[in-house]
């Protein structure tokens, strides 16, 4: 590993949803480049030098291992990948995403390929605001001025509008501004074990359904038709008491909360297993209280085709559990995908995780961290 270095990147975007390529630019930055340490407020700016729409720019502090020339070609690599294509003629243009390393630590460098500190800094506002916002102290080695006197000193004139938006530096601030993240799941689909990890992950208050010591469980698997009813019936109490129990009661040293369930798969699971008139009387219980229980920011379903799920029951090896007929873990798949169908007005997605294994593959496990990074950023951009 190499010494630690303190870069600064100058970021802008003039195509498409600009801030949304900005903040997922910071995203890929950190995870690929270094660690962000801070992120300056977005300015909108005309474009300089040519015509085109009007861009968003952003500085961020990095702390990187990469050597400089490395560094440039791993941002060169993430502006590609937003489908940036730099010209060799030359001249400015339009740009999904343009990155310019602006500073890295104190030194200076002038070759084919890179100049530090950037050659024009001295001469953009839309690069000396933001970088003020984040280093107004600090020292230009050829210039001899700070950050904060150059601002002062600069003759660029084209107007500069301080934005609204906030860019978050990593994923734990994104994650962050959640309130409430429900990871649903059929049984044996990893919905316990994927919550553990995000409330580890992320400092998230972690709520888990608790159902182990139900009376009714074990008998229902002997006997559905004869225990559906006061199964669901003390499902529905026990959840409804503990759900609001525990999403009322904020830990304020936690960012957000992370559950195992949603309430509503208390009407999921008695559609599959109660006669239409039991149902119909455990409905109307139903609504007056899932009227009053918090309703989760994104609702996750994770999907296991029904081999993977019998896979996982026989694993964990509850005895109550192990003659599950295969047709009930079909119809609760159905009775969820129904539900999400039904209710488009929730922020729900679909993971399909019959292929994943998060649990012992690093890379499965960042496939779902993007996919909920993506529709966070859905919520925020």
């Amino acid at each position: 590993m190499g010494q630690i270095q303190h870069a600064y990147l100058s970021l802008g975007s003039n195509l498409g949803n600009r801030t949304l390529t900005l903040q997922k630019a910071v995203l890929e930055i950190g995870k690929n480049a270094g660690q962000v340490k801070a992120v300056s407020s977005v300015y909108e700016n005309g474009a300089v030098g040519f015509e085109g729409a009007d861009f968003m720019n952003a500085c961020i502090a990095l702390e990187t291992e990469l050597g400089p020339e490395e560094l440039l070609a791993e941002l060169l690599k993430i502006e590609e990948a937003f489908g940036r294509k730099r010209s060799d003629e030359g001249g400015y243009a339009s740009r999904t995403l343009d990155i310019d390393i602006v500073f890295y630590g104190e030194m200076v460098i002038q070759n084919e390929s890179l100049t530090i500190p950037h050659p024009s800094m001295q001469e953009r506002n839309f690069v000396l605001k933001p970088m003020a916002d984040i280093a107004p102290q600090l020292y230009h080695p050829v210039l001899n001025k700070d950050v904060r006197n150059l601002l002062q000193e600069c003759k660029d004139r084209n107007q500069l509008k301080k934005t609204s938006v906030k860019l978050f530096k990593n994923r734990a601030s994104l994650f962050s501004q959640l309130q409430f993240l429900a990871i649903e799941g059929n049984i044996g689909a990893g919905k316990t074990t994927l919550s553990k990890m995000i409330a580890d992950d992320f400092n998230a208050k972690l709520v888990l359904e608790r159902f182990a010591d139900n009376p009714f469980l074990p008998k229902f698997y002997e006997d559905q038709a004869r225990y559906a009813f006061p199964l669901e019936m003390s499902f529905l109490a026990d959840r409804y008491q503990q759900f609001t129990d525990d999403t009322s009661q904020f830990d304020l040293f936690k960012s957000f909360m992370v559950s195992d369930y949603d309430i509503f798969k208390s009407l999921i699971f008695a559609k599959i297993t109660l006669q239409q008139e039991e149902f119909n009387l455990y409905r109307k219980v139903f609504n007056f209280m899932y009227r009053e229980v918090k309703k989760p920011d994104i609702y996750v379903y994770l999907y296991q085709n029904t081999e993977r799920l019998i896979s996982n029951i026989k694993k964990r090896g509850r005895e109550y559990e192990q003659n599950i007929p295969m047709d009930y873990l079909d119809k609760i798949n159905q009775g969820y995908l129904n539900f999400i169908k039904a209710n488009p007005h929730q922020n729900s997605m679909v993971l399909d995780m019959s292929d994943l294994d998060f649990v012992n593959n690093p890379k499965d496990y960042e496939h779902v961290l993007d996919a909920l990074v993506e529709r966070i950023l859905e919520l925020f951009f």
